[in-house]
């Protein structure tokens, strides 16, 4: 790697030391480097302390954050340390953040905001200079950063994952589970050359464009009309027509796809409605496994045959309540996409490179 070496630091994870320190350490054994040392703890009022125990004056530190169920404490691990980096003096501070927490919260709804931008400026603010992640739940929350962000793509890895554990695949069809979703299916049959289906219907979609409740405009009534002659028109209301299944899923192997699976209810769902229609078997593909709550038992009581998500979120003790959920290793792109940012080189074609 240089004259320069990579100075990786890992941010403990309370919940998952165990579960996914391997991960990442597996992670550094590829790139041939040894994880930095630095302490992370709450004091006893709750406040976040971290504590760099080596020099990281002019070297490259890439941070690596995975996501916790306390994503806010989280959250303030990741800006301290790389606030403790840049007052450290580190030439440049690269996140590695496989999950962007918050990136569902990138639209206005009613009136609330669009927290990944928030999220973002603090990011930028506590020093970061660069940003590695995966599958971002839209793509331009990248525009959200006055920094680079490299968005990886872990669809390579679960089409891999189709060709070589399904081995009646050729049968399947590639379904999403609302039109917004649309997109990723059609980018999944394409590349297996599959056919596509598209679930439409009454089951609420939680990026639907829905009426966003500020009543703005208000209705002509209410107010004094400037010009009396004109007439505002009012927003009509949506209403979904019965469910529907836009394609022929009848004695077919039904792989629906998304971005993240953590509510499984629209997931639940979906299967049945597939399930009716004649498909025989069920997947669910996702680069994100939330999984929360209860999500394990309702996917093991389910129509679902098997979830297949990538190690993006530590989720193990999910997988001992579901054996139904599988794990996709990602971690050979990332450490791809580290050695090549710490060496200047492009990671335009990383997919196409065979880590060993």
């Amino acid at each position: 790697f240089g004259t320069t070496d990579i100075y990786v630091s890992l941010v403990y994870l309370t919940c998952y030391i165990a579960s996914y320190c391997f991960e990442l350490m597996f992670l550094c054994r590829r790139l041939g480097v040894e994880l930095g040392k630095v302490q992370v703890y709450q004091e006893a009022n709750r406040e976040t302390r971290v504590q760099i125990e080596e020099s990281v004056r002019s070297e490259d530190v890439f941070i690596i954050q995975t996501v916790s169920k306390d994503v806010n404490t989280t959250i303030m691990e990741l800006l301290i340390m790389v606030y403790a980096c840049r007052t450290s003096c580190a030439r440049n501070i690269i996140g590695v953040i496989p999950y962007f927490p918050y990136s569902k919260q990138c639209k206005m709804r009613k009136r609330g905001s669009i927290v990944s931008k928030l999220l973002a400026s603090m990011m930028c603010k506590a020093g970061l200079t660069h940003l590695i992640t995966m599958d971002l739940h839209q793509k331009e929350i990248q525009g959200f950063f006055n920094i680079p962000v490299d968005n990886l793509r872990a669809s390579p890895f679960l089409l891999q994952y189709i060709q070589e554990e399904i081995p009646d695949y050729r049968n399947a069809v590639i379904v999403a589970k609302s039109p917004a979703s649309a997109k990723r299916a059609q980018s999944f049959a394409e590349r297996l050359r599959l056919g596509i289906a598209v679930i439409h219907g009454e089951a609420q979609d939680a990026e639907s464009d829905l009426v966003d409740g500020r009543h703005s405009p208000p209705a002509v009534k209410n107010i004094g009309a400037i010009h009396p002659s004109l007439e505002i028109p009012l927003l009509i209301p949506k209403e979904k027509p019965p469910i529907t299944v836009v394609g022929d899923v009848g004695g077919r192997i039904a792989i629906i796809v998304d971005d993240i699976i953590d509510d499984v209810d629209s997931f639940l769902a979906a299967a049945e409605t597939l399930k009716e229609r004649g498909a025989y078997k069920i997947f669910v593909m996702a680069t994100h496994g939330i999984l929360s709550s209860d999500a394990p038992r309702l996917i093991e009581e389910s129509a679902i045959d098997e979830v297949v998500v990538t190690n993006t979120i530590p989720h193990e003790i999910q997988k001992l309540q579901c054996p139904k959920i599988k794990t996709v290793d990602i971690s050979m792109i990332l450490s791809e996409a580290i050695h090549r940012i710490h060496n200047g080189e492009s990671i335009l074609n990383a997919h196409a490179v065979h880590w060993i």
